[in-house]
Protein backbone atom coordinates (compact mmCIF):
# COMPACT_ATOMS: atom_id res chain seq x y z
CA UNK A 1 0.00 0.00 0.00
CA UNK A 2 1.66 3.32 -0.70
CA UNK A 3 -0.65 6.77 -1.87
CA UNK A 4 0.20 9.78 -3.19
CA UNK A 5 -2.64 12.30 -2.48
CA UNK A 6 -4.47 11.09 1.02
CA UNK A 7 -4.28 12.89 4.46
CA UNK A 8 -5.17 12.54 7.52
CA UNK A 9 -7.45 15.92 7.97
CA UNK A 10 -8.35 15.94 11.15
CA UNK A 11 -8.05 13.32 14.70
CA UNK A 12 -11.26 13.56 16.36
CA UNK A 13 -11.77 11.95 19.87
CA UNK A 14 -13.22 11.88 23.01
CA UNK A 15 -12.35 10.15 26.62
CA UNK A 16 -15.03 8.05 28.75
CA UNK A 17 -15.72 10.26 32.24
CA UNK A 18 -15.97 7.07 34.56
CA UNK A 19 -12.13 6.49 36.28
CA UNK A 20 -11.95 3.42 37.41
CA UNK A 21 -8.45 2.86 39.14
CA UNK A 22 -6.94 -0.77 39.28
CA UNK A 23 -7.16 -0.69 43.49
CA UNK A 24 -10.51 -0.22 42.59
CA UNK A 25 -10.90 -3.56 40.55
CA UNK A 26 -8.89 -5.49 43.06
CA UNK A 27 -11.04 -4.88 45.53
CA UNK A 28 -13.89 -5.70 43.86
CA UNK A 29 -11.59 -9.24 43.45
CA UNK A 30 -11.12 -9.32 47.15
CA UNK A 31 -12.28 -13.02 47.06
CA UNK A 32 -10.45 -14.53 44.06
CA UNK A 33 -7.10 -12.32 45.24
CA UNK A 34 -7.80 -14.07 48.74
CA UNK A 35 -8.67 -17.78 47.48
CA UNK A 36 -5.33 -17.67 45.23
CA UNK A 37 -3.05 -16.10 47.86
CA UNK A 38 -2.17 -12.85 45.90
CA UNK A 39 -1.39 -9.48 47.10
CA UNK A 40 -3.30 -6.30 46.41
CA UNK A 41 -1.35 -4.61 43.61
CA UNK A 42 -0.80 -7.47 40.89
CA UNK A 43 -3.23 -5.57 38.38
CA UNK A 44 -1.02 -2.90 38.51
CA UNK A 45 2.41 -4.27 38.64
CA UNK A 46 1.34 -6.91 35.93
CA UNK A 47 0.17 -4.06 33.13
CA UNK A 48 1.50 -0.53 33.91
CA UNK A 49 -1.97 0.50 33.92
CA UNK A 50 -2.81 2.86 36.80
CA UNK A 51 -6.16 3.60 35.76
CA UNK A 52 -8.79 3.43 32.71
CA UNK A 53 -12.27 5.18 31.42
CA UNK A 54 -15.55 3.56 31.77
CA UNK A 55 -19.11 5.43 30.12
CA UNK A 56 -21.48 5.78 32.48
CA UNK A 57 -24.27 3.23 31.79
CA UNK A 58 -26.46 3.32 29.03
CA UNK A 59 -23.70 5.67 27.15
CA UNK A 60 -24.92 4.72 23.14
CA UNK A 61 -21.90 3.87 21.26
CA UNK A 62 -22.95 6.09 18.17
CA UNK A 63 -23.18 9.27 20.41
CA UNK A 64 -19.51 8.53 21.24
CA UNK A 65 -18.59 8.10 17.62
CA UNK A 66 -21.11 10.87 16.69
CA UNK A 67 -19.30 13.43 18.99
CA UNK A 68 -15.84 12.22 17.79
CA UNK A 69 -16.81 12.88 14.41
CA UNK A 70 -18.35 16.13 14.92
CA UNK A 71 -15.00 17.47 16.37
CA UNK A 72 -12.94 15.98 13.49
CA UNK A 73 -14.79 17.79 10.97
CA UNK A 74 -15.50 21.29 13.12
CA UNK A 75 -10.94 21.02 13.03
CA UNK A 76 -11.12 20.70 8.99
CA UNK A 77 -14.06 23.07 8.75
CA UNK A 78 -16.21 20.50 6.79
CA UNK A 79 -19.46 19.35 6.22
CA UNK A 80 -21.38 16.36 7.07
CA UNK A 81 -22.87 16.31 3.37
CA UNK A 82 -19.08 16.68 1.97
CA UNK A 83 -18.11 12.76 3.64
CA UNK A 84 -18.59 10.43 0.60
CA UNK A 85 -17.93 7.52 2.65
CA UNK A 86 -18.25 6.89 6.69
CA UNK A 87 -17.37 3.41 8.59
CA UNK A 88 -17.63 2.32 12.05
CA UNK A 89 -14.68 -0.05 13.12
CA UNK A 90 -15.33 -0.99 16.65
CA UNK A 91 -14.97 -4.05 18.34
CA UNK A 92 -18.55 -3.36 20.29
CA UNK A 93 -21.17 -2.86 18.47
CA UNK A 94 -25.03 -1.28 18.84
CA UNK A 95 -26.69 -4.69 17.25
CA UNK A 96 -25.77 -7.62 15.08
CA UNK A 97 -27.45 -5.64 12.53
CA UNK A 98 -27.60 -2.67 11.53
CA UNK A 99 -24.56 -1.18 10.77
CA UNK A 100 -23.82 0.71 13.73
CA UNK A 101 -22.18 3.35 11.25
CA UNK A 102 -25.80 4.36 9.68
CA UNK A 103 -26.93 5.13 13.45
CA UNK A 104 -23.88 7.28 13.46
CA UNK A 105 -24.32 8.61 9.90
CA UNK A 106 -27.68 10.04 10.71
CA UNK A 107 -27.28 11.78 14.26
CA UNK A 108 -24.13 13.42 12.07
CA UNK A 109 -26.69 14.26 8.91
CA UNK A 110 -24.18 12.39 6.55
CA UNK A 111 -24.99 12.75 2.72
CA UNK A 112 -27.65 9.46 1.50
CA UNK A 113 -25.20 9.26 -1.69
CA UNK A 114 -22.45 8.24 1.01
CA UNK A 115 -21.12 4.64 1.62
CA UNK A 116 -22.14 3.60 4.93
CA UNK A 117 -21.05 0.62 7.05
CA UNK A 118 -19.36 -1.38 9.43
CA UNK A 119 -15.88 -3.24 9.69
CA UNK A 120 -14.80 -5.76 12.20
CA UNK A 121 -10.97 -6.95 12.94
CA UNK A 122 -10.66 -6.81 16.70
CA UNK A 123 -8.16 -3.98 17.73
CA UNK A 124 -7.11 -3.23 14.11
CA UNK A 125 -10.49 -2.32 12.88
CA UNK A 126 -10.04 1.80 12.98
CA UNK A 127 -6.51 1.08 10.73
CA UNK A 128 -8.20 -1.05 8.45
CA UNK A 129 -10.89 1.56 8.14
CA UNK A 130 -8.56 4.05 7.08
CA UNK A 131 -7.39 1.60 4.61
CA UNK A 132 -10.14 1.27 2.73
CA UNK A 133 -11.28 4.90 2.80
CA UNK A 134 -7.55 5.68 1.81
CA UNK A 135 -8.12 3.26 -1.22
CA UNK A 136 -11.23 5.08 -2.47
CA UNK A 137 -9.19 8.75 -1.84
CA UNK A 138 -6.21 7.11 -4.10
CA UNK A 139 -8.53 5.83 -6.56
CA UNK A 140 -10.22 8.82 -7.42
CA UNK A 141 -13.86 7.73 -6.50
CA UNK A 142 -14.43 10.12 -3.04
CA UNK A 143 -12.93 13.27 -1.61
CA UNK A 144 -13.44 12.24 1.93
CA UNK A 145 -14.32 9.63 4.18
CA UNK A 146 -14.68 9.00 8.37
CA UNK A 147 -13.61 6.00 10.06
CA UNK A 148 -15.10 6.34 13.73
CA UNK A 149 -15.55 3.64 16.42
CA UNK A 150 -16.55 3.55 19.95
CA UNK A 151 -15.79 1.66 22.96
CA UNK A 152 -16.90 0.44 26.30
CA UNK A 153 -15.12 -1.93 28.84
CA UNK A 154 -17.44 -1.41 31.49
CA UNK A 155 -20.06 -4.20 30.68
CA UNK A 156 -17.37 -7.11 29.78
CA UNK A 157 -15.37 -5.84 33.09
CA UNK A 158 -18.97 -6.22 35.26
CA UNK A 159 -19.68 -9.56 33.82
CA UNK A 160 -16.13 -11.12 34.01
CA UNK A 161 -15.36 -9.70 37.25
CA UNK A 162 -18.90 -11.55 38.69
CA UNK A 163 -17.53 -14.86 36.42
CA UNK A 164 -14.20 -14.58 38.33
CA UNK A 165 -15.49 -14.22 41.91
CA UNK A 166 -17.61 -17.38 41.42
CA UNK A 167 -14.75 -19.46 39.78
CA UNK A 168 -11.55 -18.36 41.63
CA UNK A 169 -8.71 -20.48 40.27
CA UNK A 170 -5.74 -19.53 38.72
CA UNK A 171 -6.09 -20.73 35.31
CA UNK A 172 -9.63 -19.00 35.00
CA UNK A 173 -8.01 -15.43 36.40
CA UNK A 174 -4.93 -15.69 34.16
CA UNK A 175 -7.27 -16.19 30.75
CA UNK A 176 -9.53 -13.35 32.25
CA UNK A 177 -6.66 -11.06 32.79
CA UNK A 178 -6.44 -8.98 29.78
CA UNK A 179 -10.48 -7.88 30.48
CA UNK A 180 -9.19 -5.56 33.32
CA UNK A 181 -7.11 -3.91 31.21
CA UNK A 182 -9.62 -2.36 28.77
CA UNK A 183 -10.39 0.93 28.91
CA UNK A 184 -13.43 3.17 26.84
CA UNK A 185 -13.48 6.12 24.59
CA UNK A 186 -14.25 7.31 21.46
CA UNK A 187 -12.45 8.36 18.20
CA UNK A 188 -12.93 9.83 14.44
CA UNK A 189 -10.09 9.65 11.53
CA UNK A 190 -11.17 12.12 9.00
CA UNK A 191 -9.08 11.57 5.38
CA UNK A 192 -9.38 13.71 2.67
CA UNK A 193 -7.75 13.95 -1.30
CA UNK A 194 -6.11 17.53 0.12
CA UNK A 195 -8.40 19.62 -1.76
CA UNK A 196 -10.23 20.84 1.47
CA UNK A 197 -6.99 22.74 2.81
CA UNK A 198 -4.11 24.06 1.69
CA UNK A 199 -1.99 23.03 4.98
CA UNK A 200 -1.87 19.18 3.40
CA UNK A 201 -0.28 18.07 6.89
CA UNK A 202 -0.29 14.31 8.21
CA UNK A 203 0.15 12.45 4.68
CA UNK A 204 -0.52 9.20 4.69
CA UNK A 205 2.65 7.35 2.97
CA UNK A 206 1.14 3.94 2.93
CA UNK A 207 1.68 0.84 4.77
CA UNK A 208 1.94 -3.27 5.12
CA UNK A 209 0.00 -5.96 6.74
CA UNK A 210 1.24 -9.58 7.71
CA UNK A 211 -1.03 -12.19 9.28
CA UNK A 212 -0.80 -15.01 11.31
CA UNK A 213 -4.06 -16.58 11.54
CA UNK A 214 -3.10 -20.00 12.82
CA UNK A 215 -3.10 -17.83 15.88
CA UNK A 216 -7.31 -17.11 16.17
CA UNK A 217 -7.82 -18.86 19.40
CA UNK A 218 -5.52 -16.66 21.75
CA UNK A 219 -7.52 -14.11 22.12
CA UNK A 220 -11.18 -14.36 22.07
CA UNK A 221 -13.97 -12.09 23.34
CA UNK A 222 -17.85 -13.94 22.55
CA UNK A 223 -21.20 -15.24 23.54
CA UNK A 224 -21.18 -18.61 24.45
CA UNK A 225 -23.86 -20.93 26.40
CA UNK A 226 -24.58 -20.64 29.73
CA UNK A 227 -25.44 -24.33 29.63
CA UNK A 228 -24.51 -26.93 26.58
CA UNK A 229 -28.57 -27.52 27.23
CA UNK A 230 -29.42 -24.11 27.69
CA UNK A 231 -28.67 -22.37 24.32
CA UNK A 232 -31.20 -19.85 24.90
CA UNK A 233 -29.34 -18.40 27.59
CA UNK A 234 -26.16 -16.70 26.68
CA UNK A 235 -23.32 -15.07 28.26
CA UNK A 236 -20.47 -12.65 26.42
CA UNK A 237 -16.97 -14.33 27.92
CA UNK A 238 -13.40 -13.20 27.17
CA UNK A 239 -10.07 -15.22 26.98
CA UNK A 240 -6.64 -14.36 26.34
CA UNK A 241 -3.64 -16.48 26.48
CA UNK A 242 -1.19 -13.26 27.13
CA UNK A 243 1.96 -14.83 27.21
CA UNK A 244 1.74 -16.78 23.74
CA UNK A 245 -0.22 -13.26 22.01
CA UNK A 246 3.09 -11.39 23.43
CA UNK A 247 5.56 -14.44 21.80
CA UNK A 248 3.82 -14.77 18.74
CA UNK A 249 2.90 -11.22 18.05
CA UNK A 250 6.49 -10.16 18.74
CA UNK A 251 7.21 -12.98 15.62
CA UNK A 252 4.36 -10.74 13.57
CA UNK A 253 5.77 -7.44 14.27
CA UNK A 254 9.16 -8.12 13.44
CA UNK A 255 8.12 -9.93 9.97
CA UNK A 256 5.54 -6.48 9.58
CA UNK A 257 8.63 -3.97 10.14
CA UNK A 258 11.13 -5.47 7.98
CA UNK A 259 8.74 -5.39 5.04
CA UNK A 260 7.10 -2.31 6.55
CA UNK A 261 10.88 -0.13 6.29
CA UNK A 262 11.33 -1.72 2.44
CA UNK A 263 8.09 -0.92 1.57
CA UNK A 264 8.38 3.10 2.70
CA UNK A 265 12.20 2.91 1.85
CA UNK A 266 12.15 4.30 5.73
CA UNK A 267 15.64 3.73 7.91
CA UNK A 268 14.73 3.22 11.54
CA UNK A 269 16.45 5.52 12.78
CA UNK A 270 14.58 8.05 10.65
CA UNK A 271 11.62 7.81 12.12
CA UNK A 272 10.98 10.92 14.64
CA UNK A 273 7.78 8.95 16.60
CA UNK A 274 5.88 5.29 16.71
CA UNK A 275 2.49 5.65 18.03
CA UNK A 276 1.57 1.83 19.21
CA UNK A 277 -1.35 -0.19 20.21
CA UNK A 278 -1.96 0.33 23.81
CA UNK A 279 -2.09 -3.19 25.65
CA UNK A 280 0.33 -2.71 28.58
CA UNK A 281 4.11 -1.75 29.79
CA UNK A 282 5.43 -5.32 29.07
CA UNK A 283 3.82 -5.50 25.44
CA UNK A 284 5.42 -2.30 24.74
CA UNK A 285 8.58 -2.68 25.84
CA UNK A 286 8.79 -6.41 24.40
CA UNK A 287 7.64 -4.99 20.79
CA UNK A 288 9.96 -2.32 20.91
CA UNK A 289 13.24 -3.94 22.15
CA UNK A 290 12.56 -6.58 19.57
CA UNK A 291 11.99 -3.97 16.79
CA UNK A 292 15.19 -2.16 17.85
CA UNK A 293 13.11 1.45 18.64
CA UNK A 294 13.78 3.35 21.90
CA UNK A 295 11.37 3.89 24.18
CA UNK A 296 12.33 7.96 23.73
CA UNK A 297 10.54 7.58 20.34
CA UNK A 298 7.19 6.00 21.97
CA UNK A 299 4.16 7.88 23.29
CA UNK A 300 1.88 5.77 25.51
CA UNK A 301 -1.86 7.21 26.93
CA UNK A 302 -1.98 2.97 28.64
CA UNK A 303 -1.29 3.58 31.98
CA UNK A 304 -4.33 6.37 32.59
CA UNK A 305 -6.42 5.41 29.49
CA UNK A 306 -6.24 1.46 29.48
CA UNK A 307 -6.27 -0.57 26.72
CA UNK A 308 -9.46 1.14 24.31
CA UNK A 309 -9.36 -1.34 21.60
CA UNK A 310 -9.72 0.04 17.71
CA UNK A 311 -9.69 3.76 19.67
CA UNK A 312 -6.31 3.43 21.59
CA UNK A 313 -3.95 3.86 18.43
CA UNK A 314 -5.78 6.70 16.66
CA UNK A 315 -6.72 8.23 19.93
CA UNK A 316 -3.16 8.21 21.40
CA UNK A 317 -2.03 9.78 17.68
CA UNK A 318 -4.42 12.96 18.28
CA UNK A 319 -3.35 12.97 22.21
CA UNK A 320 -0.08 13.26 21.23
CA UNK A 321 -0.17 15.97 18.78
CA UNK A 322 -2.00 17.71 21.36
CA UNK A 323 0.53 17.86 23.33
CA UNK A 324 3.23 18.94 20.65
CA UNK A 325 5.24 15.64 21.12
CA UNK A 326 4.15 14.86 17.50
CA UNK A 327 5.44 18.24 15.08
CA UNK A 328 4.96 18.97 11.70
CA UNK A 329 7.67 17.11 9.06
CA UNK A 330 8.07 14.15 11.70
CA UNK A 331 7.68 10.78 10.03
CA UNK A 332 5.48 9.40 12.48
CA UNK A 333 4.46 5.43 12.42
CA UNK A 334 1.72 3.47 13.39
CA UNK A 335 1.84 -0.10 14.89
CA UNK A 336 -0.94 -2.05 14.88
CA UNK A 337 -1.26 -5.26 16.25
CA UNK A 338 -4.78 -7.49 16.80
CA UNK A 339 -6.37 -10.79 18.04
CA UNK A 340 -6.46 -12.94 14.88
CA UNK A 341 -3.27 -12.31 14.48
CA UNK A 342 -3.13 -9.87 12.32
CA UNK A 343 -0.63 -6.55 12.04
CA UNK A 344 -1.22 -3.04 9.87
CA UNK A 345 1.60 -0.59 10.74
CA UNK A 346 1.33 2.79 8.55
CA UNK A 347 3.35 5.34 7.75
CA UNK A 348 2.29 8.96 8.36
CA UNK A 349 4.46 12.44 7.15
CA UNK A 350 3.24 14.50 9.99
Amino acid sequence: MKYSKVYLEALGYEIAPVVVSSTELEERLGPVYEALHLRPGQLESLTGIVERRWWEEGFRLSDGAAIAARRALEQAEIRPDQVDALIYGGVCREYFEPATACHVASNLGISPEATVFDISNACLGVLNGIIEIANRIELGQIRAGLVVSCESAREINEIMIERMCQDPRMEYFKYSLATLTGGSGAVAVLLTDGSFSKARSRRLLGGVTQTAPQFHNLCRWGIEALRPLASHQFLQFTSTDSAAVLTHGVELGIRTWQAFLRKLGWMKDRIDRVICHQVGASHRDTILRSLGIGLDKDFSTFPYLGNMGTVSLPLTAALAEDREVVQPGDRVAFLGIGSGLNCLMLGVEW
